[in-house]
């Protein structure tokens, strides 16, 4: 039977993983996370999992052998508030943790497949996953991009030198369900469905950056296509390298704000009819994110698609609207 370690497993793209493997049969996964804050349990509760081990024992005893054979790791783990300024704290979760276990399974011979992030490019105005585009604006972007700096000393360039798969994702910015622990770090779609049930409007922030009100632009991605993708190479196991992980499409932040009004609202309307009837409401761009602020991003998945992944994305009014479907029936 193929084992596998999924580690964030009850964190919101890690779980999601698991649903992914549980649907193609496999059960034997050894989850990995800390369950400090208990209602992340919710995240696994209806999934098949073999083993729970705590993050603080997994890596030593992992590195020691001692869960046997095991095909494929999913590193999920990590620090992901983009405003934790603890730099020691986000440095040994998110880049000595991750050595440490990437040294493990090239002993082992285990295939790594990590989690990577759109923020290793901070303030870029081009998302090509070589070094002359990675300007980090923080110190979680600068986490993740040290550890892909790491796996190109150890692998090489391109990943060739390695002897077992390695596979880093820059993702974009993930929505979907399983993402209700996050706080205030879960996607706009997740706090715009709350807005709306509470107030009966959404809220953007208004213009910044050149941007018009609601106009800034992301690469907004499904989680079911993030684990279609991750799914992809753990199915070719001969594909290496750091992969942006996005839909190649950017969006304002406008077309999630109606995509999530039509959906709950009692009838379809406009844009322009939402913003002058008060269902979204544009308020000041806080202080606290000046100049630490992506306001375009867009994968270029050019490389993705010369790896053969040729997956198709969901555009932001039909990934949000299913998720806003699975949110109302929670």
């Amino acid at each position: 039977m193929t084992r596998i370690v999924v580690t964030g497993a009850a964190g919101f793209i890690g779980s999601n993983i698991v649903k992914g493997l549980n649907a193609r049969g496999i059960t034997d996964i050894i989850a990995v996370d800390d369950l400090t804050q208990g209602d992340k349990y919710r995240n696994l509760a209806d999934l098949q999992i073999a083993d729970y081990v705590d993050a603080d024992s997994f890596y030593s005893r992992f590195a020691q052998g001692l869960y046997g054979r095991v095909e494929a790791v999913f590193h999920e783990g990590a620090c992901s508030d983009t405003m934790e300024m603890n730099g020691k704290y986000m440095m040994e979760n998110n880049y000595t943790l991750s050595c440490g276990l990437f040294n493990a399974c090239h002993t082992q011979g285990s295939r790594l497949l990590y989690a990577s992030s759109a923020a290793t490019y901070g303030g870029s105005a081009s998302f090509i996953e070589t070094p002359e585009f990675e300007r980090p604006l923080n110190v979680y972007g600068y986490s993740k991009l040290l550890f892909d700096q790491h796996m190109r000393l150890a692998c090489g360039p391109d990943f060739q030198r390695t002897a077992s798969q390695v596979v880093g994702f820059r993702y974009f910015n993930v929505y979907g369900p399983r993402e209700q622990h996050k706080g205030r770090m879960a996607s706009v779609a997740f706090h715009q469905f709350n807005q709306f049930k509470a107030d009966g409007k959404v809220k953007l922030f208004g213009e910044y950056g050149g941007y018009p009100q609601g106009g800034q632009m992301r690469d907004f991605v499904f989680i079911d296509d993030v684990v279609a993708v991750n799914l992809w190479f753990f199915d070719h196991p001969e594909k290496s390298g750091i992969f942006n992980l996005g839909t190649g499409r950017a969006q304002p932040f406008n077309d999630v704000a109606h995509a999530v009004v039509n959906a709950l609202h009692s009838q379809p309307v406009s844009l322009t009819e939402a913003a002058s009837s008060g269902l979204i409401d544009y308020v000041p761009f806080p202080d606290a994110l000046r100049g630490k602020y992506q306001c375009y991003t867009q994968a270029d998945l050019t490389a993705l698609r010369a790896s053969g992944c040729d997956h198709v994305f969901a555009d932001v009014h039909t990934g949000v609207s299913r998720y806003m479907q699975s949110l109302l029936h929670s």
